[in-house]
């Protein structure tokens, strides 16, 4: 009888807490839709964890070797980088290659926000795990706190997706604050040519290269984004690309979802580190949102024809959200005026700048 209620018996105020936190989860993946793919396994995973004396965890539990073997390895972030980098086409990019500028500009919240959680009595390596949310990259967010700050990953993980689901409220407020309404109408030319099919294969590997050479703390990060990108463009894999886009990065993120759920037990999540993450969370992606705004207007100071400051605020990861939170806000102050190529262009730079900067902390502070 005794072992019948075990379970109630061992119920605990924190594990309620948690379960329902994770039903919270499940309704914003269901109901709201916000990143659904991994705050669904997330949420149910944490149902499974806090439930008193639950067999899913633990030594032998089947999300502790989950864990183990995706998330200790680091093996789960890079995979789904393989099938990110096959859904990324750089073309936009490619026909105007200075907009991977803004890639780096809209970073100023990983860097400040790192500071601020310095300033709150985070370690360093735990402020630089902190401050990776504002890569707006929730796989390089989970590799570099799986390296730096294992306890703090679910809060940072969670942030990091809670935020990139948000950038549809986030941004606008901010890039109004920045931007006059005649800044906000004007109209941007796009080169609708194309791009030799040489240069598209070449690309992936020039930047491993580069980005491995000066930064080689990023190499696993960019050079698995980038072969996946190679895997698209080299026209003679087209099978295992549609692949890496879709069964890989399907089955790899409910894998990596449900294993992060394996660590928010109620006593390691619970804390009043987790709120502050949150908070600085929320500081890195209006300061890198804010970057990228800011260095468009700078560059206007200098340029005869000028740059939509809005489309600044593509430079975070958050692709292809983000260029369409633009370009529908161009829309409402000019029903003529079409951003959404020109804030493709700089959101795939975005992309390759989150996980640079990824590198880069790894480096610094490694």
């Amino acid at each position: 009888m005794q072992t019948l209620f075990s379970g109630i018996l061992a119920f605990e105020y924190q594990q309620a807490i948690m379960i329902v936190i994770g039903l919270v989860l499940i309704y914003l993946a269901i109901a709201k839709k916000y990143e659904p793919a991994l705050l669904l396994p997330i949420g149910f995973g944490t149902i499974l964890t806090n439930i008193p004396l639950s067999a899913a965890v633990g030594e032998h539990g089947p999300l502790k070797i989950l864990f183990d073997a995706g998330i200790t390895t680091e093996l789960f972030p890079l995979l789904i980088f393989i099938g990110i980098g096959a859904m990324i086409d750089f073309t936009p990019l490619l026909k105007n290659p200075s907009m991977l500028l803004f890639g780096a500009a809209a970073q100023l919240g990983i860097f400040v926000t790192l500071i601020a959680a310095t300033l709150l009595g985070f370690d360093l390596k735990q402020a630089g795990a902190i401050g990776i949310i504002g890569a707006a990259d929730g796989p390089t967010s989970i590799y570099v706190a799986n390296r730096f700050a294992r306890e703090l990953l679910p809060a940072i993980s969670v942030a990091a997706y809670s935020y990139m689901a948000l950038v549809p409220i986030i941004q606008p407020p901010v890039i109004r604050l920045l931007t006059t309404r005649e800044e906000r109408k004007i109209h941007m030319d796009y080169n609708s040519g194309d791009v030799p099919k040489v240069v598209k294969v070449i690309f992936p590997i020039a930047i491993t290269l580069i980005a491995g050479i000066l930064v080689p703390a990023s190499v696993a990060l960019i050079g698995f984004l980038m072969f996946g990108n190679l895997i698209r463009e080299c026209g003679v894999l087209e099978g295992l690309s549609k692949t890496a886009q879709n069964e890989l990065v399907n089955i790899v993120t409910i894998f990596l979802g449900i294993s992060i759920a394996s660590t928010m037990k109620g006593a390691n999540f619970l804390r009043p580190e987790t709120l502050l993450i949150f908070c600085l969370g929320l500081v890195a992606f209006v300061f890198d949102t804010a970057g990228g705004v800011l260095f468009a207007k700078l560059l206007n100071l200098f340029r005869k024809q000028k740059i939509n400051p809005m489309v600044g605020a593509c430079g975070i990861s958050a692709f292809p959200m983000s260029a369409r939170v633009v370009h529908n806000m161009g829309q409402k102050e000019d029903p003529f005026n079409f951003l959404l190529m020109p804030a493709v262009s700089i959101n795939v730079g975005g992309q390759i700048g989150s996980v640079i900067a990824g590198g880069l902390i790894l480096a610094l502070l490694g």
